[in-house]
């Protein structure tokens, strides 16, 4: 079977040498047919990064979208919109990648027909000494299977395991910094990333991979198309300041939404009991201050983003309804 185009898209906001890093580690690729595309929505760069991105743009070696908007979802959106591969990878703009990254990801869809994403083993870097080749003392962290509540869509979130899981397998769901699709699943199921989903975006790739499902494609996990993420405290997802009103209001409103869209009630009643024990709370694994004063005030975020997430769900099926009315 012939080498399918491949299509990595690096969506980046206000990553500097990093993105370049990044980027540098793509080109190194020994896989003989795919292209890059830089989703970029800084609006300014250091005099270097700037030259270094114009330069491998006019040269062809890269595709460079400069974007006057931020939003993580609607980059990978754009992203695939201008994609021409028939597997699109999706990487931050912060990671550390092996030459034969892109290869190992093209090699499930090759072996298997049912397979419609690609889950890559995530190795972050305080993780990584102890995961990448087991040093003494830390053999035991591997895993070969997963917990069976990591298939359970209700309690799946808190039970999966991308930097010690071992084992090809099939899961619920990837990490956004390091996932493939097949092309079709957006422009023949007309499945897309949902660009409600605010600030940091988090389950945004969760959602995606739920609805995904539909499709009867599966979600296969492989820890040979692994790479190192860096989680630069500059930059991207972690620009946001993690204190601020507008990244709580932003989590849990996204929590709740992903939950709203694509669980049974049975599920949201695991899932929103399981949020509340473990970010409100403060509860393994999240180990957050148990004070009474911090316990309150993330309650009361808590509950403004369900109602806020409540909010949105009902816009968009408002809009969804009266679209199908009016075409009618």
């Amino acid at each position: 079977m012939s080498k399918p185009l491949v299509s990595v898209i690096i969506p980046t906001y206000k990553r500097e040498q990093a993105l370049v890093d990044s980027i540098k580690d793509v080109l190194k690729q020994n896989y003989p047919h795919f292209e890059t595309l830089v989703v970029d929505q800084t609006e300014n760069h250091d005099q270097d990064v700037e030259s270094f991105l114009r330069l491998h743009h006019e040269k062809g070696q890269i595709k460079w979208y400069r974007v006057d908007w931020a939003s993580l979802p609607k980059a990978r959106n754009y992203g695939v919109s201008k994609a021409e591969g028939e597997i699109v990878i999706f990487i931050d703009d912060d990671v550390q990648l092996s030459e034969d990254y892109i290869s190992c990801h093209v090699q499930n869809y090759l072996d298997n027909n049912n397979i419609g994403a690609v889950a890559g083993r995530v190795l972050d870097r305080m993780k990584q000494f102890s995961a990448q080749t087991g040093e003494k003392g830390y053999s035991t962290a591997f895993k070969e299977h997963l917990d069976p509540k990591a298939s359970d869509p209700g309690l799946a979130w808190y039970h999966l395991d991308f930097v010690y899981l071992i084992k090809p397998q099939k899961i619920i769901t990837a990490r956004g910094c390091n996932m493939s699709f097949r092309r079709d699943i957006f422009t023949k199921y007309h499945i897309w990333f949902d660009e409600r989903f605010r600030g940091s975006a988090v389950r945004e790739e969760s959602d995606f991979c739920l609805r995904l499902r539909s499709t009867g494609y599966d979600i296969w996990y492989d820890p040979q198309a692994r790479l190192v993420h860096l989680g630069e405290e500059i930059g991207g997802c972690h620009d946001i300041a993690t204190k601020s009103l507008s990244y709580q209001f932003a989590f849990y409103h996204n929590h709740f939404l992903m939950g709203l869209k694509n669980l049974t009630l049975a599920q949201q009643l695991r899932f929103y009991g399981k949020l509340f024990d473990c970010h409100v709370l403060g509860n393994p694994p999240c180990n957050k201050s148990g004070s009474l004063d911090k316990i309150v005030t993330r309650g009361v975020f808590y509950f403004l983003g369900f109602i806020d997430a409540l909010k949105t769900q009902f816009l968009g099926l408002f809009k969804s309804y009266y679209s199908d009315f009016t075409v009618k």
